[in-house]
């Protein structure tokens, strides 16, 4: 279900209403009793950040952020008051958010925060039990361009969830391309999608030979933004993992809090369809292309072999030791087709490996690169605005040595240290441009909610790639 976020002037006696304010706001033009006045002022002093007042015809929520010198804190709190409003706006379906203080940043992170929390999954459910939110109303104070922006971002976002909720019975990699065709039918950018025959005529051997095992053709879709305004000479590149389902191929997954949840290894292709649909629904002055290898990774009688040795788009030959590490296989034919854009900035995008999970949880992203430290410092810094922040792995020379082969150029597995690093080591072997890796592979999909991050598909990623593309150019 769709939340809209739209602007209203006037306000009611029956609206629903959150009251941005601070501890000194006057609040008496919220036909407050003088028991509701003494209750608010009592909550506040207290240090509640939100009090809720039941005024019979309307449900009136004072909320007052706590200040905080770390404005990336503040704004943050800001998301997560918001999305704790919406936990108890009951059956509401609109309510107005009113800036008393003349901040309308801080009244956007709050309508961010609400929205955000308010997304649902229920497509496959015979009785869906949605929230009834539907319109969230932003006061004058909040331009229209900031409120259609917002509303673009969170409908990304929502679009990203979507994809990475999405079933693999619902999601092939036939399916997930003619959703980027969708959405950019939507939004405005191009998609051009490859097929097999187009692949193999491309020889990319990394997706092909996961593909081997499968009995659904792969797909290579290619996204593309290009104003007329463009204010960069060259393209920056996203390139997002689209693993469908991955079994682990003949190297087969273990079945608990594993094969059941990678309907979700294409978490890195759905976050760079979100970006995309947000930057060319915002109309960003930036060109920017997207690539998206796409298969999903089965066994069967065809299915490449731990031993084999195949050759990648680029003619490196790699060895094969787990068929489980088919996502840097998939990646790296991509980063390699992507030199011929001759590209300003790479970044790709993928739930890669269980080791970036384990080593910081859901709480961020592990992120690595070459040839590209300034970018990604303000990578790093866009990651703590939005508060979808990254953590910098080492990506020392002596990790080389972990993925040579005895019988090919390289191996596709670096042993059992380091396992998110010699991952992205595998994938640096395919670039000779500015490089950023983001291994999203814990925060993409969570058991249990997380603020407005909600249970399931997070769509951690779509926020990060949006607002630093906005600020680099």
């Amino acid at each position: 279900m769709k939340t809209y976020i739209k602007r209203k002037t006037t306000i009611s006696e029956k609206d629903n209403l959150i009251v941005v304010c601070n501890k000194k706001t006057n609040l008496k033009s919220y036909s407050l009793s003088k028991q509701e006045e003494k209750f608010i002022k009592s909550e506040l002093k207290n240090t509640k950040e939100i009090v809720k007042i039941n005024q019979y015809n309307r449900l009136l929520f004072i909320v007052c952020p706590k200040e905080d010198k770390d404005c990336n804190a503040h704004i943050e709190n800001c998301r997560i008051l918001g999305d704790k409003v919406g936990s108890q706006l009951e059956d509401s379906k609109s309510v107005l958010v009113i800036d008393t203080e003349d901040q309308p940043f801080i009244t956007l992170s709050i309508a961010e925060g609400l929205a955000l929390g308010n997304y649902t999954f229920t497509k496959h459910k015979t009785e869906a039990n949605t929230n009834k939110l539907e319109t969230i109303f932003m006061c004058k104070n909040s331009s229209g361009k900031d409120v259609d922006e917002l509303q673009n971002i969170v409908d990304s976002v929502y679009l990203t969830r979507n994809l990475v909720n999405e079933p693999f019975s619902h999601l092939t990699a036939t399916d997930l391309a003619n959703q980027a065709k969708k959405a950019g039918k939507s939004s405005g950018f191009k998609t051009i999608v490859f097929n097999k025959k187009k692949i193999e005529s491309l020889k990319m051997g990394g997706l092909l030979a996961v593909n081997k095992g499968s009995i659904d053709e792969p797909t290579f879709t290619i996204m593309e933004w290009k104003p007329k305004n463009a204010k960069n000479k060259k393209p920056m590149v996203l390139v997002g993992k689209g693993i469908v389902y991955d079994t682990g191929g003949l190297s087969l997954k273990p079945t608990a809090n594993s094969m059941d949840l990678m309907k979700t290894d294409m978490g890195g292709a759905g976050t760079v369809i979100g970006a995309m649909n947000a930057i060319s629904s915002n109309k960003l002055p930036v060109h920017i292309i997207a690539l998206v290898p796409a298969t999903d990774n089965r066994p069967s009688g065809n299915a490449y072999a731990p031993g084999d040795v195949i050759v990648m788009h680029d003619k490196t030959t790699v060895e094969v030791l787990n068929t489980d590490a088919e996502g840097r296989l998939v990646l790296a034919d991509a980063l390699s087709y992507a030199k011929k854009y001759n590209p300003d900035l790479v970044i790709d995008l993928a739930t890669l490996t269980g080791a970036a999970a384990y080593s910081i949880g859901h709480y961020g992203i592990v992120s690595m690169h070459k040839d590209s430290e300034k970018d990604h410092s303000q990578l790093e810094e866009t990651g703590n605005i939005v508060h979808e922040r990254l953590a910098e792995f080492p990506f020392w020379s002596d990790y080389d040595e972990l993925i040579k082969s005895d019988v090919a150029d390289i191996k596709n597995l670096g042993g059992p240290a380091g396992g998110a690093i010699t991952a992205g080591k595998f994938l640096a072997h395919f670039v000779d441009y500015p490089w950023i890796h983001l291994d999203i592979a814990g925060p993409t999909f969570i058991k249990a909610k997380y603020g407005y991050r909600g249970k399931g598909a997070t769509g951690m990623g779509v926020r990060l790639l949006y607002n630093f593309v906005k600020n680099r150019y």
